[in-house]
């Protein structure tokens, strides 16, 4: 591990200008490539105290073991040249988008002789015209099929055209009328190039007026009575109509644009491009990354743009790009489009409307893959394995933590405190076994001691279990692994009081039951707890267990700004590699654990919302509640209404109208609301709730 005061550039030397800059390691291999407006203070920021660094860009900085740059003249220079070294030198702290497939475009060789539609994909060549990218290679089959009756392009390899040329027979293309033959000289190579151009104009967009003609052709073939020849241009232009089906409408205005959306967490990021052209979209493609330099939105969105239009020129460089963030300098990325395409591009987040719409669209593709990533990644049984083994080596564990348990707290701003509690056996969750808290030791906001409270809870009942068993008396807690996934018996079915249990998942094996036939309850200790929180959290956790004569459980927190792994009694925390497995499975598990306790935390609170003093007369129902509701128009008659008057309610009765009474009379008078705005008090509407 370098030091980055040995090779800092002494006072002066750095210049005040725009530039691009390269991390070298010992090896002089380039790890990092970036670029900045003004090189002095860029690379100050670098070699300041390591403390204050983030964890990523303190580990680039401890690799690295010399840096230089390059001054140029613009901002717009400096981008290209960053991306140029990016594709050049593959740096392998910088952001690399991959393609999660490799995306099938519809290709015009208009650099041939005779110009030939097909299906290509991987780098693009020059002189090649592209549309797409698609997501399946049939789906380009079926529009090109559609069209080939209206633009009879040649589609054959080129074996197949010299074979046709020497015996002067076409291929059956050719007979059928979907080639117009170029082969045997039916058409001119400049014919056949028209109408290749053609093919291109219409999927770039402009399809009215090939359309309009083949109409007007058709009526004029009609009132000429060529039956024929009117019914053939008239297939011509439904199936002209059909290939325009395939590509939705999601622009009214015939727009050329580009929308880009980024899905992203602390350790990976998704990017989603919809190709919009004539206001269709021509196609989408995706990329994911991971996060090994610290960069947010903003930055992955100028990574993304420099990826996607670094190679590309003229047309392939719309006139709108719309995005979730602009870049630190949009000015600049805007300028080094518009050379690229040869005049204005606008760069912009879409505010509202149909773009808007379409963006947002876009996201929810961009969250799809990124979890399909995760999923997929977490799914794999060798990954999961390293990872296992990467958290207990670097936590300093005997063996692998095959069952691994999440605690987090969740409230609204010191209301309706809970906790969660998610299970993990093997890498993979076991929602059967998920837990929720009510915090009831005390009242207001303080997550340490909430978590000091349900981490006690949890493992009070799992002492009272080997207690209730004999397993206490005979023989100290358990520290051997716990059985695989497969063999071990779920978490209890019922919880203890103050929490609320999580409902089996359909199809979960049957628990294992007790003599009087209840399930068993927190029966089986975990290897490893993780909190969801830094120092203070895993410190409450472990005076937890510490009090409870616990000290075989590890207990660890995963804070989650910096992605660190805290442990008891560490002044410093532990910081795992940005491409460890390990820790991508922990945030997984705290992720997971945040999900489930911030579900149950709003459910309650809507709850306590919806809540009325009705819910607490004995014996009344849904149905009867609502009857009196009905009946009244409003809790606050209700409250308001004699025994008598909610006797005359269909099905209520004289005990029932006793029972509502009290419950109103206990129910402490809330002062009314009042709008500070207006001085109105405000009334309560038929559901209880004041509007």
């Amino acid at each position: 591990m370098a030091d980055p005061s040995s090779y800092r550039p002494k006072p002066g030397q750095i210049p005040d200008s725009p530039g691009v800059y390269k991390f070298r390691d010992e090896h002089r291999r380039v790890i990092y490539v970036g670029k900045a407006k003004n090189l002095r203070q860029r690379l100050a920021n670098y070699f300041q105290d390591l403390a204050g660094l983030h964890p990523r860009t303190r580990t680039m900085v401890t690799t690295a073991a010399s840096v230089e740059w390059t001054v140029v003249s613009t901002e717009v220079e400096a981008l290209q040249l960053e991306y140029s070294w990016i594709k050049e030198f593959d740096p392998r702290f910088n952001v690399k988008y991959r393609d999660d497939k490799s995306y099938p475009y519809l290709a015009v060789t208009l650099n041939e002789e005779f110009p030939r539609v097909q299906v290509m994909r991987g780098a693009k060549k020059k002189g090649v015209r592209y549309f797409g990218p698609y997501g399946h290679a049939w789906a380009i089959r079926e529009t090109v099929d559609l069209m080939l009756r209206v633009f009879p392009v040649r589609t054959c390899s080129a074996g197949v055209f010299k074979n046709a040329e020497r015996t002067g027979r076409p291929c059956l293309l050719g007979y059928i009328g979907k080639c117009s033959a170029p082969c045997v000289g039916r058409v001119t190579p400049e014919e056949h190039r028209d109408l290749a151009g053609d093919f291109c104009d219409f999927m770039a967009g402009r399809t009215g007026t090939y359309i309009r003609r083949l109409e007007k052709d058709m009526t004029q073939a009609a009132e000429d009575m060529e039956y024929e020849r009117a019914a053939r241009l008239r297939d011509d232009a439904e199936a002209l109509r059909r290939a325009m089906e395939k590509s939705a409408v999601v622009l009214a205005d015939a727009t050329d644009a580009d929308l880009i959306a980024v899905a992203e967490d602390e350790l990976e990021a998704a990017v989603q491009i919809f190709h919009v052209r004539g206001g269709r979209v021509r196609g989408q493609r995706g990329w994911v990354t991971d996060k090994v330099e610290a960069v947010d939105t903003a930055g992955l969105v100028e990574h993304a743009l420099q990826q996607l239009y670094g190679e590309e020129s003229g047309d392939s460089v719309p006139k709108e790009v719309l995005v979730p963030a602009l870049p630190e300098d949009p000015e600049a990325v805007s300028q080094w489009l518009a050379d690229r395409r040869g005049s204005q591009v606008s760069l912009r987040i879409p505010q509202r409307g149909d773009k808007k719409d379409l963006m947002v669209t876009v996201q929810r593709n961009a969250q799809q893959a990124l979890g399909l990533h995760k999923t997929k990644r977490a799914s794999d049984l060798t990954t999961r394995s390293r990872a296992l083994e990467e958290i207990a080596e670097a936590l300093g564990l005997g063996t692998a933590p095959l069952r691994v348990e999440c605690f987090d707290i969740s409230h609204l701003q010191g209301d309706d405190v809970v906790a969660s509690m998610v299970v993990f056996e093997d890498g993979l969750a076991r929602k059967s076994e998920y837990r929720r808290f009510q915090i009831k030791g005390f009242e207001g906001q303080d997550d340490v001691r909430s978590m000091h409270e349900v981490i006690g809870r949890r493992f009070r009942r799992y002492l009272q279990e080997k207690e209730r068993t004999g397993e206490w008396e005979d023989s100290p807690a358990p520290t051997g692994p716990v059985p695989a996934p497969g063999s071990a018996p779920p978490l209890p079915g019922t919880a203890e009081p103050g929490s609320v249990r999580a409902e089996p998942r359909e199809g979960a094996r049957e628990e294992p039951r007790e003599d009087d036939g209840r399930p068993k309850r927190f029966a089986y200790p975990p290897q490893l707890v993780v909190v969801d929180g830094g120092q203070p959290q895993v410190a409450a956790a472990k005076r937890a267990l510490d009090e409870l004569g616990i000290d075989d459980i590890a207990v660890c927190g995963l804070a989650k700004r910096l992605e660190e792994v805290w442990l008891p009694d560490d002044d410093d925390p532990v910081v795992l590699p940005r491409s460890s497995e390990g820790l991508y499975l922990l945030q997984r598990i705290r992720d997971e654990a945040h999900r489930f306790a911030i579900t149950y935390q709003r459910a309650k609170r809507a709850k306590r919302i919806r809540s009325s003093p009705l819910d607490d007369v004995p014996g009344l129902g849904d149905t009867r509640k609502q009857a009196l509701i009905k009946h009244f128009g409003s809790v606050k008659k209700l409250r308001q209404a004699t025994i008598d008057e909610i006797c005359e309610v269909p099905g209520i009765g004289r005990r029932t109208a006793e029972s509502v009474a009290v419950a109103f009379a206990a129910a402490a008078p809330a002062a009314p609301a009042v709008n500070t705005a207006t001085g109105e008090i405000i009334e309560e509407d038929d559901g209880g709730s004041r509007t």
